[in-house]
């Protein structure tokens, strides 16, 4: 049994011409898929249906074989804003997600610390978030999506307004710690060499259809000599002709 599946879903606002038009794809348990395509394609739209935020008007989307109705507590979300608490530590916005639901027990700081330590913000635990780089900012978001363990994470666009270097070591962290916590991912991106680097499978977005697959044959883990060598330059240019509209 696939772990997340699109099946046919179709999405219209207010009745109109199709933002999502019959799209099916199917995550399986512990797998990292890349969404790509040019703005206004709706990749984010169909991430919301994906995640039960949206209902689609045709179709339907499944985790672990049950139609999603709503957004499921077993679903973690990254957003290209970090959107911390700014009156709260860095240790108490990675337990917000506990915290709304009950008061975090000693495990859950136990875990949080770990999360914070692998994203090298343990001397960070007890700053607030105006005290913090972008970077670190987007790192104490990341730590806060997996303190739940969530089976599954969502993520739309993290990492675009970070530099290239700290984007990179992002990429990074975020591979090992949904390895450890064997986490399904749906990350949205327009980088391509982004989606080339994290995905075990890329799908390229146009008008609101999936018009390109590809499995991403890279051996893991993932290493920063793997973006300068030739096979990866050749993924990276199979998905860009797709997102050009060229046929292969």
């Amino acid at each position: 049994m696939s772990f997340l599946q699109l099946d046919r879903v179709t999405y219209r606002y207010q009745g109109l011409t199709p933002v999502i038009d019959g799209v099916s794809w199917t995550i399986n348990e512990g797998e990292f898929h890349c969404l790509v395509g040019k703005s206004g394609c709706g990749k984010t739209t169909l991430l919301k249906l994906a995640a039960g935020l949206l209902q689609p008007d045709e179709g339907a989307v499944y985790l672990r074989g049950e139609k999603v109705t709503k957004p499921s507590s077993s679903i973690g979300y990254v957003f290209q804003a970090p959107t911390l608490l700014e009156w709260k530590r860095v240790i108490d916005n990675v337990l917000l997600p506990i915290s709304l639901k009950r008061k975090p027990a000693k495990e859950d700081y136990e875990l949080a610390h770990d999360l914070l330590e692998r994203v090298g913000l343990s001397a960070y635990r007890d700053h607030y978030p105006a005290q913090l780089s972008g970077g670190q900012q987007s790192r104490v978001a990341m730590a806060r999506a997996l303190i739940q363990r969530p089976a599954l994470l969502f993520l739309d666009e993290p990492f675009a307004a970070l530099d290239a270097i700290t984007r990179e070591e992002l990429q990074a962290d975020l591979l090992t710690l949904c390895r450890l916590q064997n986490t399904s991912v749906l990350f949205i991106t327009h980088d391509i060499a982004e989606a080339v680097y994290l995905a075990d499978r890329i799908a390229v977005m146009a008008a609101g259809k999936i018009v390109y697959a590809l499995d991403v044959d890279l051996p893991k883990p993932r290493t920063l000599e793997m973006r300068y060598e030739p096979r990866f330059n050749e993924l990276s240019f199979h998905v860009r002709q797709a997102m050009e509209g060229v046929k292969r």
